[in-house]
C-alpha cells in the first residue's frame, strides 16, 4: 500500500503531493514500483495535527481519487474518519475505507454497511491531537485485542460482512516507544481473528526515536520493520518508499518459499 498524502501538514511529506499533477505523478511512480493499493489521505493524523473541515478534505481527496480510477488499474483506499468523505469516496469508486477511528464516528458504520467496500479498522488510544501525550495500558496487546473484538462485533451488527474487515493495530497511535516495539514483536497474536492485517510503520517516530534519525533518514529502519511485520503475518504493508519495500518483501518471500520446501 503506497501512501499518498494530499495534505500540507503530514509528518513525512506534508505539502509535497498537495498539487494535483504532482500527486498523479507520484501515484504513477508507486504503481511502477510495485504498489497494488494507493492510500489517499486528506487530513494529517500526526500528533498535534489540525482538524480539517469536511469541505476541505473532500476537495483534496475526491478529485484525485476520480483521476486515479480513470487513469490507473490499482485499488484505491481513502484514509478518513468523516462520514461525508466516506460516502463521497465510495460513490466515486473507492475500493477500501481506511479509518483510524475504526468507524466510531457517527454515521460511519452505516455508510460502510450500505456499500460493499472493505474497511480497515485501526486501534488508537485517544485522538490524533493528544494521543502521544501520555499513552497508558495495563496490557497493550490485550487491550488492542479487546478493541478488535468490540469493533468487529459492532461492524457485523451494523450489517458489514466480517470478510470485508481489515485490522490495523495502529503503530504510533497512542503508544509509547516500548509499547510499539512490543506490538511489533507480538503482531502474530492478531492472526487469531483470521482477517487481513495491515501494518503501517513507514518513517514512524518509533523508528526515529530508536535510531536517532530524522524522517528522511528512516528508510533502513522502515524496511526492517516492514519485513518483521510481514514475518509476523501482516498482509498489507503501508509505506512511503514502495520500491525498496517491495524488493525487501520479495527477498522475504523467496526465502520463506525455500523454508517451506525444507520443512
Amino acid at each position: 500500500m503506497g501512501i499518498l498524502n494530499v495534505t500540507p501538514d503530514s509528518f513525512s511529506d506534508g505539502g509535497k503531493f498537495a498539487h494535483f499533477e504532482h500527486a498523479l505523478a507520484q501515484v504513477e511512480r508507486m504503481i511502477a514500483d510495485g504498489a497494488t493499493i494507493i492510500d489517499i489521505g486528506g487530513e494529517s493524523t500526526r500528533p498535534g495535527a489540525l482538524v480539517v473541515s469536511d469541505e476541505d478534505e473532500l476537495a483534496r481527496v475526491i478529485p484525485i481519487l476520480k483521476a486515479i480510477k480513470q487513469r490507473f488499474n490499482v485499488f484505491v483506499s481513502i484514509d478518513t474518519s468523516k462520514v461525508s468523505v466516506m460516502n463521497a469516496a465510495i460513490a466515486a469508486g473507492a475500493d477500501i475505507i481506511n479509518d483510524v477511528r475504526a468507524l466510531q464516528n457517527e454515521g460511519c458504520l452505516a455508510a460502510v454497511a450500505q456499500s460493499n467496500v472493505p474497511v480497515c479498522l485501526m486501534h488508537m488510544q485517544g485522538l490524533p491531537q493528544t494521543m502521544q501525550d501520555s499513552p497508558s495500558y495495563d496490557n497493550v496487546m490485550a487491550e488492542i485485542e479487546a478493541f478488535f473484538h468490540q469493533r468487529i462485533e459492532a461492524c457485523v451488527d451494523a450489517g458489514i460482512a466480517r470478510e470485508r474487515i481489515i485490522l490495523d493495530p495502529g503503530f504510533g497511535f497512542g503508544k509509547t516507544l516500548e509499547q510499539n516495539f512490543h506490538l511489533l514483536a507480538n503482531l502474530s497474536l492478531f492472526r487469531q481473528f483470521d482477517l487481513p492485517l495491515l501494518a503501517g510503520l513507514s518513517r514512524k517516530s518509533m523508528l526515529g526515536n530508536l535510531l536517532g534519525r530524522d524522517v528522511e533518514q528512516r528508510l533502513a529502519g522502515s524496511i526492517s520493520a516492514a519485513v518483521l511485520a510481514a514475518q509476523q503475518g501482516a498482509h498489507i504493508i503501508r509505506v512511503h518508499d514502495v520500491q525498496a519495500t517491495v524488493d525487501a518483501l520479495k527477498v522475504l518471500k523467496a526465502v520463506t518459499a525455500h523454508q517451506k520446501i525444507t520443512d
